[in-house]
């Protein structure tokens, strides 16, 4: 059977590298990870040397040309549908989107339709590409914003070694007035022993930090800029319900009688920015995603109550 790949990566050897083993370039300045290495050796072409393949414990010279062929992936299990998809950025690697609140990001058990992998694939198949639907990091189906798709397994784990270093912003209203209006949260959350769908904060748990900042205030509610430096399940909904202040329409964590005051139909929360080098050119890149109507209906509506 015939493979198809995706356009190669390149690297020429360097001066400083004639003589270094193959695999020792492949991890050092191609960053390719143990795993992916693994792979590409029993691929016959996923590893070139001057166009000839080549196994990992051979020599490099000057001037040699290194190339990686990832085989192209497709998500065949996921079902392609007509889903509009708000584009922010698309290159050859990345895909870029604004998240509607009330999609689910990718097909569970007993929901296998109607999700945003569906109409990604559908997008994809519609300009005769292939690519396997491979999320970066996961929004809850209510939140909405910024979220990022690699298109191989190559750039998923380049951004996934970024860890900290990726800026995840978002933006929520959330009941009542952070006192002080500025801070971190550092408190580890795990697990509700009672209830495994809900997380809490709990001693034993996994670390867990999110930086706020209030930006405005209202009579009963406060909108807030938040950054994680972790990305815990439901991490922004229990550190703020912690504190005294959960999201204004937050079902599971929130405040039935205020929610029921401002019907929004979903927690008040959206990813505003997400940024990272990217994964091949080292570029920094910043994304952002404009506030939803819903929130700032929510939010006209909080101003004149003041």
């Amino acid at each position: 059977m015939t493979m198809t790949y995706y356009e190669p990566l390149q690297y020429t050897i360097t001066e400083a590298e004639d003589g270094w083993y193959l695999r020792t370039v492949l991890r050092s300045r191609m960053n390719l990870s143990r795993k992916l290495v693994s792979r590409l050796k029993f691929t016959e072409e996923g590893i070139t040397v001057n166009g000839k393949r080549a196994f990992t414990s051979m020599i490099v010279h000057q001037g040699d040309l290194v190339e990686v062929r990832m085989e192209q992936e497709s998500s065949d299990d996921i079902l392609p549908q007509p889903i509009p998809i708000d584009i922010i950025f698309e290159d050859e690697h990345l895909l870029i989107v604004n998240k509607p609140a009330g999609l689910i990001v990718h097909p569970t058990l007993g929901h296998y339709q109607n999700t945003l992998a569906n109409g990604v694939v559908h997008y994809w198949q519609s300009k005769g590409v292939k690519f396997r639907f491979r999320p970066i990091h996961r929004l809850d189906q209510e939140t909405s914003g910024v979220m990022c798709i690699a298109k191989n397994p190559f750039v998923q784990q380049r951004i996934f070694e970024q860890k900290d270093r990726v800026l995840k912003e978002y933006q929520a209203i959330v009941i009542g007035h952070p006192d002080p209006s500025e801070g971190v949260i550092d408190a580890p959350i795990d697990r509700d022993p009672e209830n495994p769908h809900y997380r809490m904060v709990i001693k034993e748990g996994y670390p867990a930090r999110t930086h706020y900042q209030v930006l405005e205030t209202y009579q009963e509610a406060s909108k807030v800029r938040l950054r994680l430096e972790t990305g815990r399940t439901h991490q922004i909904r229990v550190h703020m319900t912690f504190k005294g202040h959960p999201l204004i329409g937050d079902s599971r964590y929130g405040d039935e009688a205020v929610n029921a005051r401002y019907p929004i139909g979903r927690q008040a929360l959206h990813a505003a920015k997400l940024g990272f080098a990217h994964p091949v050119t080292g570029e920094e890149m910043v994304f952002e995603a404009p506030f939803p109507e819903d929130m700032l209906i929510l939010e006209q509506e909080l101003r004149r109550t003041i």
